[in-house]
């Protein structure tokens, strides 16, 4: 017999043992693998909640995170219905269920489908096993323990996260929008018939790959639903007789950008919603393609749109398409020759310095700094021109000229203190040099729009902004990179810029918008850059081939500007506001500017003109040549001509070509080549 004192032994290492039990299972039960649902795919929505672009998770899986919220509650009711009746009552394990699947299981000698609640499915997609009775105690072990750690909405939403749809495709959001193209806020009957269906099988009833198995298994849910008066005959009928859906690209809108916003999204918050907006997006992706056909197969585009008061990027276009060369290459994050495009901020800061004012007279001659000798981009000067002139057409002595006086160095350090980055074309170069304002340096897409948006917003410069928290939140801190009265100046002076071949000038269009715009066009014709502010948009375009190649001829005013124009058109910018006018006469101290010699300035005829005679020889009428400078001598191909009191009139021999030449008394002249007929 056992004593007394051996079976108080018994009991106590009985119930050490059943303590021992029970502790173990607490810990199966607390200590759950839940890295898979951690781990979701990114989403990136555009500003009112549209698709751009997701990421997969790994080994190329399609998790989207379920938002019971955003999920049809028909499609959810009917799903507890018919997988889990008792789901909201149950502690994760429906022992009913259960008992009849164990029971089943020892009758047959292996696991048969049912018992298994919607948290014990849960359970086997976090740590998949084989099936086994072992297996099936441990997801009910577990199944307790979700239920202790989540909510019963929050174990629905995992399991809708985690279920298999086929394929690559895990949870509901995944399934509806690769099988529907919508999200699964909304869905048919048959839709969720066959949702419904998919997870049991999901390699097997896949519609893409099986499509009589996918719509027999969405018969036998619809019968089901019938059966539990939950549908009506004619509905399933109805649904029964749908066509079953093939599998669908998910969208891919702002394909560089977005999968940026993606990669930097945190596990908690896999959604980031951009400011980007999606039907912009579309339609400048389509004009990007299309420019980029029209300007040949190795050319690519890029396109930044900003919302200027915001700073919100609402549109960003990286490439004419990945199909195309090049096409992988996000070029509004590559560094390219900005070409003249940042002149604006060399008289902008000279402006501010009081070096000179849009009406101060700027010599366009012949000039040397320290050996470079810039000219301007069709090779012949024009004498003395306004500040405001020099800006307008591009002219590249007076530019270097200011930018001599406003320092290279201290020009680049206000840029960058405002946000910009320039690089050098070679490393060893230590400082900027004059050619910085002809585009010595590369500078990205993006730093041009926040650069040009800081001249829109009266010189202030902020960052981009990419998600709407950003913008709302009011993260964006601005620096100061110019006085708000010289940013105003440059601005009208770029209003006044000749328009693209096709386009009127504003002042003849009726509630055409008043664009302020600058071209740039780099060394050897590789980058054709165009950069505008108007009506609380700013726009930055690029076309050129994506490996920096030569397209010869492809200058800013030819292949960017219109492109420009036409993204302004895209968004229906309204009638200009009415502009201050810039005053017609500098300061007295700022007239004339003497950061560069003055030469004589040849008015009549101009470079390029074709002049019509009404006859040749000594006894015609001839032509009255005019120019600006001291003591002008005349030269016609190379033979000088004589001057008539207070003019010089020319009397051709013959209709063609001639060179004609102004020269002063110190050797300066200033050049044209005309046709006479």
């Amino acid at each position: 017999m056992i004593g007394a004192a051996s079976r108080r032994r018994i009991l106590v290492g009985t119930g050490l043992a059943a303590v021992a039990l029970l502790a173990a299972l607490v810990v199966v039960a607390l200590t759950l693998p839940l890295d898979r649902l951690r781990r979701s795919s990114p989403v990136v929505l555009d500003r009112h909640g549209a698709w751009l672009r997701a990421l997969p998770v790994e080994n190329g899986r399609w998790r989207l995170r379920a938002d019971l919220d955003r999920t049809d509650p028909v499609f959810v009711r009917r799903l507890i219905a018919l997988e889990d009746s008792r789901f909201w009552y149950h502690p994760g394990v429906d022992p009913f269920s259960l008992t009849r699947a164990v029971v089943s299981a020892v009758a047959t000698g292996h696991v048969r489908s049912g018992g298994s609640t919607l948290t014990m499915q849960l359970a086997r997609r976090l740590d998949p096993r084989p099936r086994t009775l072992g297996a099936k105690a441990l997801e009910a072990v577990r199944a307790l323990g979700l239920e202790l750690r989540l909510s019963k909405r929050g174990v629905l939403a995992a399991y809708l996260t985690l279920a298999p749809y086929g394929g690559s495709l895990e949870g509901v959001r995944s399934a509806s929008l690769a099988y529907f193209g919508h999200e699964p806020s909304t869905l048919t009957d048959a839709e969720q018939a066959l949702l419904i269906a998919l997870p049991q099988a999901p390699e097997v009833r896949r519609p893409d790959l099986h499509p009589q198995a996918a719509r027999r298994a969405r018969a036998v849910v619809l019968r089901r639903l019938v059966a539990r008066g939950l549908i009506s005959k004619g509905a399933a009928r109805e649904a029964a007789a749908e066509p079953l859906p093939g599998r669908v690209t998910f969208p891919q809108r702002a394909w560089a950008a977005a999968g940026e916003l993606a990669r930097g999204a945190s596990p908690s918050q896999p959604t980031v919603v951009s400011t980007l907006d999606a039907r912009l997006q579309a339609r400048l992706e389509s004009l990007a393609t299309l420019t980029g056909v029209g300007q040949g197969q190795t050319s690519s585009v890029a396109i930044v749109v900003v919302e200027t008061g915001t700073r919100a990027v609402r549109a960003v276009v990286s490439s004419a398409g990945r199909d195309r060369p090049g096409g992988w290459v996000d070029a509004t994050r590559a560094l390219r020759s900005p070409g003249s495009s940042l002149k604006p901020f060399i008289y902008a800061f000279a402006f501010e310095q009081g070096l000179a004012a849009p009406e101060t007279r700027l010599a366009d001659a012949p000039l040397a700094f320290a050996g470079y000798e810039p000219e301007n981009f069709d090779r012949t000067f024009h004498g003395e021109v306004t500040a405001g002139q020099a800006l307008q057409y591009s002219l590249n002595v007076p530019a270097v000229a200011l930018l001599a006086k406003v320092g290279p160095e201290a020009f680049e350090a206000r840029m960058e203190s405002a946000g910009a980055r320039f690089v050098r074309p070679h490393a060893g170069v230590a400082d900027p040099g004059l050619a910085l304002a002809l585009g010595g340096e590369g500078i990205t897409l993006r730093d041009m729009a926040m650069l040009y948006a800081a001249l829109g917003d009266r010189g202030l410069a902020k960052p981009l902004a990419w998600t709407e928290d950003d913008v709302r939140n009011g993260r964006l801190k601005g620096r100061r990179l110019v006085s708000a009265e010289a940013a105003d100046q440059v601005l009208a002076i770029l209003r006044e810029s000749p328009p693209p071949p096709g386009r009127a000038p504003p002042a003849l269009s009726t509630g055409a918008p008043k664009l302020a715009f600058k071209t740039g066009t780099s060394y050897g014709f590789r980058d054709a850059v165009a950069a505008g502010v108007g009506d609380g948009w700013t726009v930055v375009v690029w076309t050129g081939r994506p490996d920096g190649g030569v397209r010869p001829g492809m200058t800013g005013r030819e292949a960017a500007l219109p492109l420009l124009f036409q993204v302004f058109d895209i968004l229906e910018i309204g009638a200009p506001q009415a502009q201050t006018l810039s005053p017609e006469v500098a300061p007295p101290a700022l007239a004339r500017f003497d950061g560069a010699r003055s030469g004589p300035q040849l008015l009549f005829p101009p470079d390029g003109a074709s002049v019509l005679v009404d006859g040749y020889g000594p006894k015609s009428r001839g032509l009255v040549l005019e120019a600006r400078g001291d003591n002008v001598r005349w030269y016609i191909d190379g033979a000088p001509i004589r001057r008539d009191s207070s003019e010089t009139v020319w009397r051709p021999d013959y209709p063609g070509f001639y060179d004609i030449a102004a020269v002063d008394d110190r050797g300066r002249k200033s050049l044209a080549r005309v046709r006479v007929r």
